[in-house]
């Protein structure tokens, strides 16, 4: 029997899910196989290569945080793109996504217009013009590699993708991207200053689980210590000790997003990860985001 499951493709930004503004859609047709049972929802999968009239293309080296993810839900009406995340490199892109049987079918494809560098932006033209209409789908699942995925569309076009495991909260380098303010849909994120920016960072230890963890990292410019416990219930929080830290002199900005980085790290805070990005909240609703750093 083919299961319908509706699944929806889009931007992902930088503290949190939205849906695009309609800015364009394509259409296009065909159909096909997905390998076994394996779905493509509830997976993070990075695009490896599109291959056109055989040729193959691969994902261009100056492509940041490329990833797509297939969810459920759909966009509201009088928006083009849904409510789950995904880009190509440098553009966000969006669209309504139906899995019918072993058929993937793309719909109100919406994507963001900013310039990209050439190869990312021939990437992504290349990738939009695929993604769209009836793909057929094949997963595969090397043993000890990753899952692939190969989309085809009806004239031998193809994207192929790879699936990506999801950072462990702990033992991870979360580099700070952002403090916020608020929560849910009454929540605002302004970026760290750039001399800031890629220097805050905070480290789990792993028997944080336990009840008898610590935490060290960077403020963007001094460096701090402390205790953490990672809550083992439902309730989802980290409780932190009073950090002890260094005490260099730093640019006006920075010190003060150190004191926010610090009153937010002090005590009890709720956390959110969803796959690489981490978010904290205090009660005061003052919180931050942070993105896993990639091992290589």
């Amino acid at each position: 029997m083919n299961r319908v499951m509706n699944v929806t493709y889009a931007a992902l930004a930088l503290t949190g899910t939205v849906a695009l503004a309609a800015c364009g859609t394509q259409t296009g047709g065909g159909s096909g196989t997905v390998g076994g049972d394996v779905p493509v929802a509830g997976v993070r999968w990075i695009p490896e290569k599109l291959t056109v009239d055989g040729k193959d293309i691969p994902l261009p080296e100056g492509a940041r945080n490329a990833h797509v993810t297939f969810k459920p839900g759909t966009a509201k009406q009088g928006e083009g793109g849904g409510q789950s995340g995904g880009s190509v490199g440098c553009n966000s892109i969006g669209a309504d996504v139906e899995v019918e049987g072993d058929t993937v079918r793309v719909s109100d494809v919406a994507s963001t217009e900013m310039g990209c560098p050439g190869p990312v932006q021939e990437f992504e033209e290349g990738f939009v013009r695929i993604f769209s209409g009836d793909l057929e789908a094949r997963i595969t699942e090397p043993e000890g590699e990753p899952k692939i995925l190969t989309l085809t569309s009806h004239d031998g076009d193809s994207i192929t993708l790879s699936s990506e495991a999801a950072p462990p909260l702990t033992g991870t380098t979360w580099t700070v991207d952002a403090l916020t303010t608020g929560k849910g849909a009454d929540a605002a994120a302004e970026p760290l200053p750039q001399a800031a920016r890629g220097k805050a960072y905070l480290v789990l230890s792993k028997d944080a689980l336990t009840g008898d963890g610590t935490v060290h990292g960077s403020l963007g410019c001094n460096t701090f210590s402390g205790k953490a416990t990672v809550s083992d219930g439902s309730d989802g929080t980290i409780e932190f000790s009073r950090l002890a830290t260094t005490r260099k002199l730093c640019s006006a900005p920075v010190m003060k997003t150190e004191n926010e980085i610090k009153e937010i790290l002090d005590g009890k805070v709720a956390y959110d990860k969803e796959h690489d990005v981490l978010t904290l909240t205090a009660d005061s609703g003052k919180g931050l985001t942070a993105r896993a750093e990639k091992t290589k």
